[in-house]
């Protein structure tokens, strides 16, 4: 059986332990969003860090700083349908990118609290995208 990817092992981690992570991302708000794939159209669950914004939250698709946006930002922009766990609470959400301004502030804020966004915006030329994921009304 093949070794589990770094993403599969934060996966576990955060769903063994109700959100909580260790590592690199120990004390950072985590969240796993699983996202139809644009292609594929397979369910993919990637783990990342996000900001809380009220009854929102906010994604990065930094990609760490790389040319290319991340591939779950594809898979948002084809479909923005998806299912986000948070801590242990599973709920259905829209996803939708926000620019200009709103794009601004909210990225500013995310790097106050993780400095390294305002590295990654200097590592690439692209303007990295900015998402606010609303949950789905009951």
């Amino acid at each position: 059986m093949e070794p589990k990817s770094f993403n599969e092992q934060v996966i576990d981690e955060f769903r063994a332990n109700a959100g909580k992570v260790g590592g690199m991302f120990e004390g950072a708000a985590m969240v796993l969003i699983t996202t139809t794939g644009a292609k594929s159209g397979r369910r993919i669950t990637n783990p990342l860090v996000y900001l809380p914004d009220g009854d929102r939250i906010v994604l990065i698709a930094s990609n760490g700083g790389a040319d290319k946006h991340p591939s779950w930002y594809h898979n948002l922009r084809a479909n923005p349908d998806l299912t986000v766990e948070v801590g242990s609470e599973r709920y259905e959400a829209k996803a939708e990118v926000v620019t200009g301004a709103e794009r601004d502030a909210l990225y500013a804020r995310m790097v106050e609290i993780m400095p390294g966004f305002g590295e990654y915006q200097e590592k690439t030329s692209r303007v990295i995208p900015v998402f606010v994921v609303r949950r789905h009304a009951a």
